[in-house]
């Protein structure tokens, strides 16, 4: 046997036992005649003794030893003498007779600690090495967790799990695809699939009823904290289902997973937000609702007094801060160059701040009386200490994003964002579609199988721009970690909806006619909703990104450091899927 326990395993009461133990180095201590090895595994840390006096040998060889070694120990349970409380086995330590070197092992280039010396670059590079790391394992540990626990929800509300294919046709309205190419199709190629969306879709029809996978996603687009090329849904759709009984039942998912991994209990219904209202309140359809701040409007207020700027705005509002009228000019300046930023985009900002005696003081007093600046005081319900912060644009939407940024900063900067602190809502009624300004048309906001709202539908032939959608997102602290629609399960629905969005007939038939002939033989009314299990275990993990829930993720340029992929094909490999490269000059 290479162990008989692991290194996590043994306590006081297993203090005289000969044990055999099996992991690699975590780092080596000489003390006098006394060596310490702390010998690690996926489980945990254990204490290794070698004293010279015992067997001088054994000790040198010990002394020999490098981190990452992976060796095998026998020995005997003792009582440590100085304990280390911070340790599941901080009580004993092995007294080792036996050692034997399973494996030599290079100096890693970064320290494999909670704490490491690594950077990113050099961690992805080294992924295997990272991933021996405390911090990163417990990651794993807890997507593992979720997803038994996941599972063991659904099967007890009568979901089936059923994996569809990973090789699937392409769909170019939406996000970019992967593609791959068919050996035995010349010019002709696959997608990797962006979502499951058809084929749960045509499941419904088949009569499954309730449908669920832990799909793996892929979209060639760009990256940030909350995205990668692949992605893993929690992907479940239901018949015979209104919107409200998918969101009850997902919302009981939420607060069944709030409960059995992060011990927290959430009783209160989670609030129902139109779209419209997040837009109008938060400048985003993703709100943060751990913190106030909510926009307060204020072109009644601030317009018409010769303030230009204002003056000729299309909007004017702002965000109060509570008792942040303790900053000063530097930092004042400082947030007016983060709004002015080019990824924001505001060309400069307002600010006043209640004094002490009700008093207001702006940046702009020249151009207002007291009298208004206190109507614009009263307007947010400002009191002594606070600051307003005020943001005005020729674009009501852009404007309202730039403040929604500038919301945010103010909340990570007076610590409002707590991670342990959750605040969950559904956004709902969203726009059937907005309009590309890339493609000169109306695009399907969610995906173009969406339902629009029953009240909506003469709107399609009127005013497509004023339908909505029955289509909702849960989101949690600003994250959005799912969403979902009811569909449409109607042939002739599904045909108008593509002529909105510009589809010829020939062409909708020939990338959806499948699923538009599928709902001709019986389709049932349904719905569904798919999770985002990496954001999942993100927040609940109390991470920024989601890169380090994924085992082997890729850096923000899409690549895989370690694999070094994406990588070129050998010619030969070219000739079978008679494809030539020709790359275009910049």
């Amino acid at each position: 046997m290479y162990r008989t326990h692991t290194c996590g395993e043994l306590r006081l009461s297993d203090v005289n036992k000969q044990v055999t133990l099996a992991g690699w180095v975590q780092r080596s201590r000489k003390m006098g005649g006394m060596t310490f090895i702390d010998l690690r595994d996926r489980y945990g840390l254990t204490q290794l003794v070698f004293n010279e006096e015992v067997d001088a040998a054994l000790c040198e060889q010990a002394n020999h030893l490098g981190r990452e070694f992976v060796i095998q120990v026998k020995g005997v349970v003792s009582e440590r003498f100085s304990k280390n409380a911070n340790l599941p086995t901080g009580d004993i330590e092995i007294i080792v007779n036996e050692l034997q070197v399973l494996n030599a092992a290079l100096t890693p280039p970064f320290t494999i600690e909670d704490n490491t010396d690594g950077g990113d670059d050099i961690r992805m590079k080294y992924r295997y090495l990272d991933l021996r790391r405390n911090t990163v394992r417990k990651n794993l540990e807890l997507r593992h967790k979720m997803t038994i626990e996941v599972r063991k929800y659904l099967d007890e509300q009568g979901f089936i799990e059923v994996e569809t294919p990973i090789l699937v046709g392409s769909t170019p309205e939406g996000a970019r695809d992967f593609v791959v190419p068919s050996r035995m199709n010349p010019g002709q190629f696959y997608a990797l699939p962006q979502s499951p969306q058809t084929l749960k879709q045509l499941l419904m029809v088949s009569g499954f009823d309730r449908y669920f996978q832990i799909a793996k996603c892929f979209r060639d687009e760009d990256l940030r904290a909350d995205r990668q090329p692949e992605f893993t849904q929690i992907d479940c759709e239901m018949s015979f289902v209104e919107q409200d009984d998918i969101i009850n039942l997902f919302e009981g998912m939420a607060k069944y997973l709030f409960k059995t991994i992060r011990g927290v209990e959430l009783t209160e219904p989670f609030l129902r937000m139109p779209w419209s209202e997040a837009m109008k309140y938060y400048g985003s359809d993703k709100p943060d609702l751990r913190f106030g701040m909510k926009f307060v409007e204020l072109m009644d207020i601030m317009k018409g007094h010769g303030f230009s700027v204002f003056d000729n705005a299309a909007y004017i509002g702002g965000i109060c801060a509570e008792g942040a009228a303790h900053y000063t000019r530097k930092q004042l300046d400082q947030l007016t160059e983060f709004v002015k930023r080019p990824q924001i985009g505001a060309k400069g900002m307002v600010y006043a701040r209640v004094e002490a005696d009700g008093h207001v003081k702006s940046s702009v007093d020249k151009f207002y009386t007291q009298e208004v600046l206190q109507q614009m005081k009263e307007a947010f319900g400002a009191k002594p200490g606070d600051l307003i912060l005020i943001l005005s644009g020729d674009d009501a939407m852009k404007t309202r994003k730039q403040l929604c940024e500038l919301r945010l900063e103010m909340g990570n900067q007076l610590g409002l964002r707590d991670k342990n602190k959750f605040a969950l809502l559904w956004v709902v009624d969203f726009p059937m579609f907005e309009w590309s300004e890339e493609e000169g048309r109306l695009m399907a906001m969610h995906h173009p199988f969406t339902h629009p709202k029953e009240e909506d539908i003469p709107l399609l032939d009127t005013d497509p721009a004023a339908v909505r959608a029955d289509a909702y997102d849960m989101v949690c602290n600003g994250i959005e970690v799912g969403g979902g629609s009811i569909r449409i399960h109607d042939a002739k629905l599904q045909a108008k909806m593509f002529e909105i969005l510009g589809f010829t007939p020939e062409r909708a038939q020939e990338q959806f006619g499948f699923l538009m002939n599928a709902f001709k033989y019986g389709a049932p009314p349904h719905g569904g909703l798919a999770y985002g299990l990496d954001r999942w275990v993100s927040i609940f993990a109390g991470l920024d990104s989601i890169r380090d829930c994924i085992a082997f993720p890729k850096n923000n340029s899409g690549r895989d450091v370690m694999l070094d992929a994406p990588g070129t094909l050998d010619q030969k490999q070219l000739d079978e899927l008679n494809l030539v490269i020709d790359l275009k000059q910049d």
